[in-house]
């Protein structure tokens, strides 16, 4: 399909492209191409990074400007400009068993989920999942997350594990990876299976919308703050998002949380993307600021996730790494931000390839 959203620049269109050290964003390029194996678009691209090893900074930099095109990218309606959100692999405590401390079930993708790939049939929604479950010989909706609390859904056998805190379980559903620690030391690490099909709704926003909190206040942590002031209502609020997400144990030995893409995210160096407007696996160059400030925060990230929240051409969310510090600047990001897609020469972009637009 035409990417008429993009539109071919020049590489000295791209602020402070020759700043960053690029050199960093490498390691995370090689895991978009060990994602992208078997896709005809990638293959030369890939082929002739592997050559590279680890290159320097000129290298590096002189090797995406002789295989890619970069493009901007415009919203919908037109603009630039869109919302650049952060996410992290957030820390639990629990348990392998249910214990009075440990009481919240972290699920397993259920059997009777099922995902409808109309790709076949519509080339168009190739990027479209349905989610469902069989009722008599219909497809309907799966259990919402109300339900699921309920216990209408047949979970029971799936729980993976058990943890302390259903608040935490909560964001670890919205970052879709992460890690707990057991009462005996060991860590285990969990990623998405899957999601229940319901759409994604702001608790924050409902929060605002009900004055329970002003905006400024309505990060991951002022969140939190007023779950442990209003313990009564948290039940309700949670509830308020019908979107729920099921886990499966990942090795420990990976060298970050998988994204979407299959292969291990890259902190400060992988975002999630909307894979209808920017193709999984494409580096990005994005301009945004630090979260909190307005200093410029302007480098080569390579588009290996997805996530229910992001939503639109120009949308991103900015992949921090692991722990609470982590956490803080992820809970803390809502910025204004641009993105350039940088596509192989060759890559089909508006019924032309890259390399035929001139452009360097």
């Amino acid at each position: 399909m035409p990417l008429t959203w993009l539109t071919p620049v020049r590489y000295g269109d791209l602020p402070a492209w020759r700043d960053d050290d690029l050199t960093l964003a490498w390691q995370a390029f090689q895991q978009s191409c060990r994602g992208l194996r078997g896709q005809a678009a990638w293959t030369a691209v890939c082929q002739a990074a592997e050559q590279l090893a680890l290159p320097d900074a000129g290298n590096a930099r002189a090797f995406f400007e002789q295989h890619f095109t970069p493009y901007q990218v415009r919203q919908a309606e037109g603009g630039t400009e869109g919302l650049v959100t952060g996410y992290y692999e957030p820390l639990l405590r629990g348990s392998r068993y249910p214990t009075h401390n440990y009481r919240y079930a972290l699920y397993g993708q259920p059997d009777d989920l099922l995902v409808v790939d109309l790709a076949g049939l519509y080339p168009e929604l190739k990027n479209l999942r349905l989610r469902g479950r069989l009722q008599g010989n219909r497809v309907v909706p799966y259990f919402s997350r109300t339900e699921i609390d309920n216990g209408q859904a047949p979970l029971r056998g799936k729980e993976l594990l058990w943890v302390d805190d259903p608040v935490e379980l909560f964001f670890l559903q919205i970052q879709g990876s992460g890690r707990v620690r057991l009462e005996t030391g060991e860590m285990v690490r969990v990623g998405y299976a899957d999601q229940n099909g319901h759409p994604y709704r702001s608790i924050g926003k409902w929060l605002v919308d009900q004055g329970e909190l002003t905006l400024d206040k309505a990060s991951m942590q002022g969140i939190k703050d007023w779950a442990v002031r209003n313990p009564d209502k948290l039940a309700d609020l949670l509830r308020t998002n019908p979107s729920y997400v099921f886990f499966r144990e990942l090795p420990n030995g990976l060298g970050g949380p998988l994204g979407a893409l299959g292969v291990p995210l890259t902190a400060g160096r992988s975002i999630a993307v909307d894979p209808r407007a920017i193709p999984l696996g494409a580096p990005v160059w994005l301009a945004t600021t630090w979260p909190y400030s307005s200093e410029p925060l302007v480098r080569l990230v390579m588009a290996q996730d997805t996530g229910g929240a992001i939503r639109g051409n120009v949308r991103a969310d900015f992949f921090w790494g692991f722990g609470d510090e982590a956490g803080a600047k992820a809970g803390a990001m809502k910025q204004r931000g641009r993105m350039w897609v940088l596509l192989p020469k060759d890559y089909p972009v508006n019924g032309n390839a890259g390399n035929k637009l001139g452009l360097k």
